[in-house]
């Protein structure tokens, strides 16, 4: 991690931008998608690229999700929420974790229902088989596009709805397959695909769900983020060591409790401004929203 001391409000600042900017982007990518894909998918007869429309669809409504929570995040602290409002994040991917979830079982069941009644499966036609490929295309593009600009801004948030794209992608590549399939004559790989698909889908909305769940329930920073923020208070002249150290996550940010061992011999004052300067280093240079000290005379 990059210790050099960073404004807090300015980067907060770029990040709200940056995300706002790459969601938009992804809706106007996914309207036009869903569009395109669920009208060829009923002309062409194609179960699995009817889904992945579906998809598609869902990802507008996780965009505009996205779009809330980042606006909500954004307000300072008030009466209500003293530590700010950085969880709407939390709670954003939580929604997004149980869409997923909603859709993927959604075309499951679709699908295994058409798999019961194999007559009606129908042979699709070509063009199927190349809107998938430019979905694919897209799909692939939009990810690399969303999971560089997450990546710059560190935004657990974004990360997610990129990786969401990156399912798209993923289901379009196995819709293809399966109209490939179709098209040689094996018409059950259609919804073969489909299910394929609900299954990508349905694991990766568990995943968002419960990772959202453990930060909701007040889940530790990591274990190498702690220790380099650790390592920066031993520095500090005066400290003579730590205890105690505990930590839990509020969106993108850090809330830590440490001890602090300082000299007894030291006045309450001295160790006051030991401790205030230990929290405004630890603040300017790591995402930890708050650090709570207690001084222990040694």
């Amino acid at each position: 991690m990059n210790l050099e001391e960073y404004d807090q409000e300015a980067l907060s600042d770029g990040k709200h931008k940056a995300t706002q900017k790459s969601t938009w982007v992804s809706v106007a990518v996914n309207t036009l998608l869903s569009a395109f894909q669920i009208l060829a998918g009923g002309l062409s007869g194609s179960q699995g690229l009817i889904a992945d429309g579906i998809h598609s669809l869902s990802d507008l409504v996780a965009d505009f999700v996205v779009l809330i929570a980042v606006g909500h995040s954004k307000k300072e602290a008030d009466d209500l929420h003293h530590y700010g409002h950085q969880r709407y994040e939390t709670v954003a991917s939580m929604i997004l974790g149980a869409l997923l979830l909603a859709v993927g079982i959604g075309m499951i069941w679709a699908a295994v229902n058409k798999l019961q009644y194999p007559q009606t499966i129908p042979v699709v036609q070509s063009i199927a088989l190349y809107v998938a490929i430019s979905a694919l295309v897209i799909k692939e593009l939009l990810f690399r596009y969303m999971l560089a600009v997450a990546m710059r801004v560190k935004s657990s948030l974004l990360v997610a709805n990129a990786w969401h794209a990156r399912s798209d992608a993923a289901s379009s590549l196995v819709v293809a397959i399966g109209i490939s399939g179709n098209l040689l004559g094996y018409t059950l790989l259609d919804p073969i695909a489909a299910i394929i698909v609900g299954g990508m889908v349905t694991k990766m909305g568990w995943s968002f769900f419960m990772n959202a769940l453990h930060d909701l329930t007040d889940r530790a920073a990591s274990e190498e983020q702690v220790n380099e923020i650790v390592k920066e208070i031993h520095s500090i002249p005066g400290i003579l060591g730590t205890h105690d150290v505990k930590s839990r996550k509020t969106g993108d940010m850090i809330l830590l409790d440490i001890h602090l061992e300082i000299d007894g011999n030291k006045s309450v004052r001295e160790g006051h401004e030991i401790a205030v300067e230990a929290r405004r280093r630890v603040i300017a240079k790591f995402p930890v929203l708050n650090l709570m000290t207690h001084i222990d005379p040694v």
